[in-house]
C-alpha cells in the first residue's frame, strides 16, 4: 500500500506541473504558480512521504489557500486527513477535488476507499467506477473495485471481470492471480 500511495503522490505533483502548464478553462492565460505555493506543494510531499501527516496538512491548507484552481493539494490533504482518521474532513477534500475535476482518478479512488472503510459500499463502487471511466487503465481503482466486489459486495462475476482487466495491464502481479484462481474455485462451486 505505502508503495502505490508514494506512486500517487508523485503522480500529484506531475499532475500539478501540468496543470500549471495547461490554459485555464475560464481564461485564454497561461496558469503560473506562485513560488512560495509550488515549495509548501513540495514540502508537503516530502512530509507526506515520510509519513509526516499532520505536519503536512498546514502546508497543504496554505497552498490550498493560495491556489484552488487544482485538485492535486485537495487530494493529498484528504489522504493525510484519512490516514489520521479525520474521515469527514478527508471525505470533504476529496469532494473538494471532484468539484474541480469530477472524473479525477485518483480523487475518485481515494474516495472510493475511505467510503469503503465507512462501509459505504454502493458509492464506493460509483467512485471505483468513476475513477475508472475516463481511465480504464487506471490500476489502483481496477483492483479496489474487485475488492470491493469480491469481499464486500460478494459480487462474484463483478470481481472476476476487474481482477481479469487489472492482470491485463500487470501480468507479473501474482496476489492478483491468486485471487483470480480462488475466485475460479469459488464459481465453480456454486
Amino acid at each position: 500500500m505505502q508503495k502505490i500511495v508514494s506512486f500517487w503522490l508523485i503522480g500529484y505533483l506531475l499532475a500539478l506541473v501540468a496543470c500549471a502548464g495547461n490554459q485555464s478553462h475560464e481564461r485564454d492565460t497561461p496558469i503560473v504558480l506562485n513560488k512560495a505555493v509550488w515549495n509548501d506543494f513540495n514540502q508537503a510531499l516530502s512530509l507526506l512521504k515520510e509519513e509526516k501527516y499532520a505536519d503536512a496538512i498546514p502546508l497543504l491548507d496554505n497552498v490550498i489557500a493560495k491556489e484552488r484552481r487544482f485538485p492535486a493539494p485537495y487530494i493529498n490533504l484528504g489522504s493525510a486527513h484519512a490516514k489520521l482518521g479525520h474521515d469527514k474532513l478527508a471525505e470533504e477534500n476529496f469532494l473538494l477535488a471532484l468539484k474541480i475535476d469530477p472524473v479525477n482518478s485518483h480523487a475518485n479512488n481515494e474516495l472510493g476507499l475511505l467510503l469503503r472503510k465507512l462501509g459505504r459500499f454502493d458509492d464506493a463502487k460509483k467512485a471505483y467506477e468513476t475513477a475508472l471511466s475516463k481511465h480504464p487503465d487506471y490500476l489502483p481503482g481496477r483492483k479496489n473495485l474487485g475488492v470491493l466486489c469480491d469481499i464486500y459486495l460478494r459480487d462474484l462475476a463483478c470481481a472476476m471481470k476487474h481482477f481479469k482487466k487489472y492482470q491485463k495491464y500487470s501480468p507479473d502481479d501474482q496476489q492478483v492471480k491468486i485471487w483470480i484462481a480462488d475466485l475460479e474455485r469459488r464459481v465453480a462451486k456454486q
